[in-house]
């Protein structure tokens, strides 16, 4: 049973320190958190329901390792934290992060690009700045990396869906991490029929796939092999902690993904989306 579980929950008077967003992105990242000052940041309706949202692990003295339960809960309160007109706005209240930025950009690569550099997406909260007719599907990427070849991303997604993917018929996206799981970006990518999301194959790329597909539904799908017996040798990254591990074979199972849990049981790895260019 976790510690706070059975311990009750002291309002401080004093509501300064670390933003909730800031909590909601190092969760996201998989970086421990003090939880117990993260609750009482907690709107009182997600407060009450913490138990049935988070799973913890103690990891060091006032720092918990904090994974998400219910993905479609968690959407809501990323939501919430942004309540705010705006970051003036939040500025004016004494915290400019309890909204997040109103305006988000996007590296974008697409199918009339009149140089090899990627084009720009301005999203604002009631605008979209977008110099490009999007095609009818996107292929989100984590890193930089792996976006700036996006040629071979291209062919691998390709391969794991059994048809030919081409930049004339599929936007490519930096993801940035799990940026691309603000609601602004969030939202323009409802403009797509079908998003496909290459992320990292670990708790971390799992955790941000289930934020997206909670908001995008059945457009959304996880960039994978169609057999993963070929791919063990490039799990590689350990898990920082057992919680992790577990974690990740529980969100991979829950979304019928059973061949990926198998090969994080088989490997006791992780492989990060790098080891796709390791050819």
């Amino acid at each position: 049973m976790s510690y706070f579980a059975s311990q009750p929950i002291r309002k401080s008077k004093n509501n300064r320190g670390t933003p909730l967003n800031d909590y909601l992105d190092k969760i996201l990242r998989g970086q421990p958190i003090n939880y117990e000052a993260f609750l009482k940041k907690l709107p009182e309706q997600f407060r009450r329901r913490h138990r049935d949202m988070f799973a913890t692990e103690k990891v060091q003295s006032n720092r918990w390792l904090v994974t998400v339960r219910d993905e479609t809960a968690f959407a809501e309160l990323q939501n919430v934290a942004e309540a705010p007109l705006n970051r003036v706005d939040a500025a004016r209240k004494g915290d400019s992060h309890r909204h997040g930025t109103e305006v988000s950009f996007l590296l974008v690569y697409h199918g009339v690009l009149a140089s090899s550099r990627p084009d720009v997406v301005v999203i604002k909260s009631d605008s979209v700045d977008i110099g490009f007719q999007r095609a009818g599907s996107v292929l989100v990427i984590e890193n930089e990396r792996n976006f700036y070849q996006y040629q071979q991303m291209l062919k691998f997604t390709g391969e794991a869906l059994g048809w030919a993917l081409h930049l004339a018929d599929c936007d490519v996206v930096l993801g940035s991490g799990n940026r691309v799981t603000r609601r602004a970006i969030l939202d323009w990518l409802q403009g797509y029929e079908e998003v496909f999301c290459a992320f990292d194959y670990d708790a971390g790329g799992l955790q941000m796939f289930s934020t997206v597909a909670a908001s995008l539904g059945d457009k959304a799908t996880f960039v994978q092999p169609p057999d993963w017996q070929p791919w063990l040798g490039r799990f590689r990254k350990l898990p920082d902690t057992t919680e992790r591990f577990t974690r990740a074979i529980s969100l991979a199972e829950g979304h019928g993904f059973f061949a990926l849990a198998e090969a994080f049981r088989a490997t006791g790895k992780f492989m990060e989306q790098e080891m796709i260019l390791d050819e």
